[in-house]
């Protein structure tokens, strides 16, 4: 056990209830609490979770509420509730709805957890999470978002698969954001330090690049009537355990800019050491031209997302 109290996940969907199991199991926290609109929905997850503890044998205790007064005194909380977009609806619709959302949510955790480190993983999750910390009020070091740990994870395995290597043996780092104009990084790419552009030539890599970029559309062709949950999960529980454990991970977080990369007030993937407080400091990395020429359009893309949302009515 740590000494984390309490983890709050608002949303208890297949995102939120998948993250609540892997939570319990890796004994984060006391208590684990799910929170969500649906009555017995939040209630029932938490109880079929928590009757797994006897053989599992972890001790967290797991909760279900639909009162965002369950909230208080959460040590972090993880942001997943949110529409997904559907056919037809246009991007200024999905991000008038998830805003509404999250929105109530910030102004939750305002008042119940006023010293929680939050993860936002509500899509489009780089605009969500500047969303929430404008509303919170929060230091910027305590809202950061569920991206680029997600397309590292999927970018790795690609590049594991192709070498027929240990997938822990690939590191490397996506940045950007979670999207179509995320940006693998190849060049700080290897496997147990040997450069990936050493291993595999242009059109491999290149093939790897868009097969990670369209990751999620992947999964959601195959399954026909949904998105990925286990993948995703995965990643917000290391990230959830960075903190935690004061682990001071280096990680592809969505984090603040301040002047890094050549940006301001804008969240985006970068690399970031997380622990206990939240995000540490972001740390600048050498970027190929054409990285950074990647990187400064997808920094636009999501100031485009931004002024979309500065236009939407109150």
């Amino acid at each position: 056990m740590t000494g984390l109290g309490k983890v709050a996940v608002l949303g208890a969907g297949n995102i939120g209830g998948s993250l609540a199991q892997r939570l319990a199991e890796m004994d984060l926290a006391r208590e684990v609490v799910l929170v969500d609109i649906v009555d017995g929905l939040p209630q029932g997850k938490a109880l079929d979770i928590q009757e797994s503890a006897p053989i599992l044998g972890f001790s967290t205790r797991v909760t279900g509420s639909t009162a965002l007064d369950a909230l208080a005194g959460a040590d972090v909380v993880v942001e997943t509730a949110g529409l997904a977009r559907k056919p037809g609806m246009g991007r200024s619709d999905l991000l008038s709805k998830n805003a509404s959302i999250v929105r109530g949510h910030a102004e939750a955790v305002r008042v119940q957890a006023p010293n929680a480190v939050v993860i936002v993983v509500t899509n489009p999750v780089d605009v969500m999470t500047y969303w929430f910390r404008k509303i919170s009020g929060f230091p910027p070091a305590r809202v950061f978002g569920e991206s680029g740990t997600l397309d590292t994870a999927r970018f790795r395995w690609f590049v594991a698969e192709a070498l027929g290597v240990a997938p822990r043996d690939v590191t490397g780092f996506v940045l950007g954001s979670h999207g179509d104009t995320m940006v693998p990084v190849l060049s700080l790419t290897s496997v147990s330090g040997v450069p990936l552009t050493k291993l595999l030539p242009a059109d491999r890599l290149a093939a790897i690049v868009e097969r990670a970029k369209q990751g999620g559309g992947e999964i959601v062709n195959l399954l026909k009537t949904g998105s990925a949950f286990y993948a995703p999960t995965a990643s917000q529980a290391e990230l959830v355990r960075a903190i935690a454990r004061d682990e001071h991970r280096l990680l592809s977080a969505s984090a603040h800019l301040d002047g890094e990369f050549g940006e301001r007030d804008v969240y985006i993937g970068v690399p970031a050491v997380l622990g206990r407080a939240g995000v540490e400091r972001v740390v600048p990395v050498d970027l190929t031209p054409e990285e950074r020429t990647a990187f400064a359009a997808s920094v636009a893309a999501v100031r485009d997302d931004l002024r979309i949302l500065s236009e939407l009515p109150p």
